[in-house]
């Protein structure tokens, strides 16, 4: 009997045993099974991990240098309107080429040599008056029957181009040849033409000679436009203007000083 009842209590040991075996392997096995899922889990955190590796880039992107900067500004910037005045200044002119008195055939007019020096020293706009019929002749002689037998007719050749909006401009430098001791005709119907918009501004005559100096530019321009404030102006001979270029621009300089430029 004694023997029997062992037999019993060994084969319910044994059965304990293998029993509290398995449920240690079931309890260890829990560990494998969660870090399969953490495994599984990480490719979707790699876009995670590329977006912050992309947000250096996009800092170093967004930090220009001066120079891009100056550039984007340049590129951004409104273009300017070409119509639209540089300045409050205008150099209003008329000029001829061909054959000049004691200076053979020019291909750049005594006034406009002139004009140009005032308008870059004064930084003032440029506006130059051409005939819209230009039958001027080229050689000196003939150029001066024309210019007096539109003196004598008391002629207005029409110009081409469109003036300036002058209500933009407070200061009008005017500039011509002297013909026959007075304005080309073609001037006067500038003067005419724009009376309205020349008035209460500031005008200053100067003339290109060979040897009547002004002939009276400002009194004739004071009479033609009795509204408008003309200042004293300048004569230059033509021959200076082709061939003593530097004594031209001193006596520019010098005028232009004087008249607080």
């Amino acid at each position: 009997m004694k023997n029997y009842r062992k037999q019993v209590f060994a084969v319910l040991l044994v059965s304990v045993i293998v029993l509290g075996a398995i449920g240690c392997a079931g309890t260890a096995a829990k560990p494998e099974e969660n870090t399969v899922p953490a495994q599984a889990a990480r490719p979707t955190e790699a876009p995670q991990a590329e977006a912050s590796t992309q947000e250096p880039i996009a800092e170093i992107n967004e930090t220009e240098t001066p120079d891009e900067q100056q550039a984007e500004e340049a590129t951004d910037a409104p273009e300017a309107d070409a119509s639209e005045p540089r300045s409050d200044i205008l150099v209003v002119y008329f000029s001829r080429t061909g054959e000049q008195y004691e200076v053979g055939v020019i291909e750049k007019g005594n006034t406009a040599i002139v004009a140009e020096i005032i308008a870059e020293k004064t930084s003032a706009d440029l506006f130059e008056i051409l005939p819209v019929d230009d039958h001027y002749p080229m050689t000196y002689s003939e150029l001066t029957d024309v210019a007096k037998r539109e003196q004598n007719d008391k002629a207005r050749p029409a110009y081409a181009g469109e003036v300036p909006d002058l209500s933009q401009y407070s200061t009008i430098f005017i500039g011509a040849p002297v013909w026959w001791g007075d304005w080309p005709m073609i001037c006067y119907t500038f003067f005419e033409n724009n009376a309205d918009a020349l008035s209460d501004k500031t005008l200053i005559p100067f003339s290109t000679h060979a040897g009547s100096g002004l002939s009276g530019f400002d009194r004739k321009l004071s009479n033609a436009l009795p509204n408008s404030t003309v200042q004293k102006g300048l004569a230059v001979a033509g021959t200076d203007c082709q061939n003593s270029p530097d004594r031209v621009e001193k006596s520019v300089s010098d005028w232009l000083n004087g008249l607080g430029f």
